[in-house]
């Protein structure tokens, strides 16, 4: 562990460990140029350096999933993690295995990751906006 990582803001821990899931999610299938795309937005939106990205790029697993503090955070980074995987279209049995052990990472008991993730499945089909994948989330529950 380096010396100025001792100092690191939470912030920048949480968007390091976020990022470091969004890619291992990536690798799981082989990484596509769809899903290198979505990285270097996620790079950008997340505030990870050029060396922390090809640090995270080399090996994911270093960074631990620090969750997010509130439900809030927690939506956003499964909304997150599914544009990565459906960045090409489609989700392989890895994806949607590392999704359901995120999902429980992220602070869900198994239940709930469950639903979240199958409910998410269906509504990623379609393709949509953070605001209607929160409302269609919570949707009949």
């Amino acid at each position: 562990m380096s010396f100025s990582s001792l100092f690191e803001s939470g912030e920048s821990a949480r968007n390091k460990s976020h990022f470091a899931t969004i890619v291992s999610l990536a690798h799981s299938s082989g990484l596509k140029d769809e899903e290198k795309v979505m990285l270097q937005r996620f790079k950008s939106v997340l505030d990870i350096s050029d060396a922390d990205f090809e640090d995270i790029m080399k090996d994911p697993s270093k960074y631990p999933v620090t969750p997010p503090n509130t439900t809030e955070e927690r939506i956003q980074w499964l909304h997150d993690l599914f544009k990565i995987v459906f960045a090409d279209h489609r989700m392989d049995e890895p994806e949607h295995r590392l999704l359901r052990k995120y999902a429980v990472a992220l602070g869900y008991n198994d239940a709930d990751a469950e639903y979240l993730v199958e409910r998410s499945i269906e509504i990623f089909n379609g393709h949509l906006n953070l605001e209607d994948y929160r409302y269609l989330l919570n949707k009949n529950r």
